[in-house]
């Protein structure tokens, strides 16, 4: 049957506890994450490259403790108030590292939560430890959290994560396209969002199926 083309169909990405590829590079945070109920000090880190699987683990335990997330760039008084009385991950923390409002409102979130007893998950993209915050009190509150890193992938989950990405939009590569892929594209999982991304738009633009010499010639656009 020959392949159906020319329908930009939404990008549907699965976020459940059964879609996270575990491999050697994640399954120590998955375990950490899963053993929420033993945190110290009820907190804890996860620290990874860009597409590493933060925010997938991040609602893995949402689904599971009924957490609330939002990005650290959206903190502010309200947000605290709104968010006091149950679990929450905060996404992108280092990223407020020079926004003093931000890291107020999440110290006192932090508080709040520890006083109330329920747990805190935060992400960022390095060891919380070189998150350089410009508010002291809460730089050494991240510290005594529980850190999980999780790291670059392997060929193995390399490919295994640009299989789910194609799945998540729908596109079905042709078998060859994502060997090719892993011997030649950047060894990154933000690379590989790059790259279906840009693949699924050549393919709907050209009306072509996903063949590896597509994917070549927007591996060399890309570069």
């Amino acid at each position: 049957m020959a392949q159906q083309l020319g329908f930009d169909l939404p990008v549907r990405e699965a976020l459940g506890r059964d879609d996270f590829l575990v491999a050697p590079s994640n399954a120590v945070a998955l375990s950490m994450v899963e053993a929420w109920r033993t945190w110290p000090m009820n907190k804890l880190v996860l620290s990874g490259p860009e597409g590493a699987g933060k925010t997938h683990l991040a609602h893995v335990w949402a689904a599971e403790t009924g957490a609330q997330i939002l990005p650290a760039s959206k903190l502010n008084q309200a947000t605290v108030d709104a968010y006091f009385d149950g679990p929450v991950a905060v996404e992108d923390v280092d990223r407020i590292a020079t926004d003093t409002d931000r890291q107020t409102a999440l110290f006192h979130m932090h508080n709040a939560l520890q006083a109330a007893g329920h747990p805190l998950l935060m992400t960022g993209t390095i060891a919380p430890s070189l998150w350089q915050l410009s508010l002291p009190d809460l730089q050494s509150r991240v510290d005594a959290a529980g850190h999980a890193a999780l790291d670059a992938p392997d060929d193995s989950l390399l490919a295994a994560v640009l299989a789910k990405l194609f799945a998540d939009r729908q596109l079905a590569p042709r078998p060859d396209v994502i060997p090719y892929l892993v011997t030649h594209m950047e060894r990154s999982f933000a690379a590989a969002r790059r790259v279906v991304a840009d693949i699924d738009a050549d393919s709907l633009a050209r009306q072509k199926p996903v063949t590896r010499a597509l994917a070549a010639a927007c591996l060399d656009n890309q570069g």
